[in-house]
C-alpha cells in the first residue's frame, strides 16, 4: 500500500493544501471518502450561513454582501450568493488557481442550501436564543469550511481566494482570511448590507478558527505518483 501523504506545510509549519488541477483532484484517491467529505462540509457550510443570518447579530461578511447584492438587485439572498461566487471565480485568474469539482459544486450547494434552511430553520427566542445561533453558527461555519477544503476538490470561489494569497504571500490562513473578511464587509455594509457586532466577531474570529480545523479535516492522500511524461 502507498504510503499516506500529508498535506505539504510551508514556513512556520502552516498546512498549505497541495495545489492539483482538476484531473490530479480526481486521481488522487479516496475518492468516496473525499466526495462524502466534500458535500457534507458543503452543505453545512450553507446551513451554517442562514444559522447567522438568522441570529440578527451580524451574519459573516460575505452574507452581509449577498444581502447587500440583494436589496440592490432584488434577487434572493440565495441566488445573490451564488451570483457573487460566479464573479469572484474572475479573481482566481491573476492569482492562477485550479477549480475543481469542489468549485462547481460550492457554487450551486450553499446558495440552495442557505434558502432551504432559511424554510425550516425557527428564529431564535430572545437574547440567549441570538447569541446561541450565532456562537454555534460561527463554529459550524469554520469547521464546515475547513471540512470541504480538506477534502481537496479544490476551493469554492471564496475560498481559492484565500488559498491563493495564502500561497503567494505566504502569509498564515488566520491573516489573510481576517483581512478579506473586513474588507468584504465593509463592501456589503456600502451596498446596504446589515453589520452588527457578530460580523466583526465573525471577521475576526473565522480565520484563526479555520486555521485550527483545516489540518485536522484534511484527508490524507496516497503519496502521488510521478507524472506521465507530457502531463503536467
Amino acid at each position: 500500500m502507498a504510503p499516506l501523504a500529508r498535506p505539504a506545510r510551508s514556513r512556520r509549519d502552516r498546512p498549505v493544501l497541495p495545489r492539483m488541477s482538476a484531473l490530479a483532484q480526481i486521481r488522487a484517491g479516496r475518492t468516496t471518502r473525499r466526495i462524502l467529505q466534500l458535500l457534507t462540509g458543503l452543505v453545512g457550510y450553507g446551513a451554517a450561513v442562514m444559522m447567522l443570518v438568522r441570529s440578527g447579530l451580524g451574519a459573516t461578511s460575505w452574507s452581509v454582501l449577498a444581502e447587500g447584492t440583494s436589496h440592490a438587485t432584488g434577487i434572493s439572498f440565495g441566488w445573490a450568493t451564488n451570483m457573487i461566487s460566479v464573479l469572484v471565480l474572475l479573481a482566481w485568474i491573476p492569482l492562477r488557481e485550479l477549480p475543481g469539482l469542489g468549485t462547481l459544486l460550492n457554487v450551486g450547494i450553499i446558495g440552495f442550501t442557505a434558502d432551504a434552511t432559511a424554510a425550516v430553520l425557527p428564529e431564535p427566542h430572545g437574547a440567549l436564543g441570538r447569541a446561541g445561533y450565532l456562537l454555534l453558527g460561527l463554529l459550524a461555519l469554520a469547521f464546515f469550511d475547513a471540512l470541504y477544503l480538506g477534502a481537496q476538490f479544490g476551493s469554492g470561489p471564496r475560498d481559492g481566494i484565500m488559498t491563493g494569497l495564502v500561497r503567494l504571500t505566504r502569509l498564515p490562513v488566520a491573516a489573510v482570511r481576517t483581512g478579506m473578511e473586513v474588507a468584504v464587509a465593509t463592501a456589503g455594509w456600502l451596498l446596504g448590507g446589515t453589520v452588527g457586532a457578530g460580523t466583526v466577531l465573525i471577521a475576526l474570529c473565522v480565520g484563526p478558527l479555520v486555521g485550527f480545523f483545516l489540518p485536522r479535516a484534511a484527508v490524507r492522500l496516497p503519496a502521488a505518483p510521478a507524472h506521465p511524461r507530457g502531463e503536467s
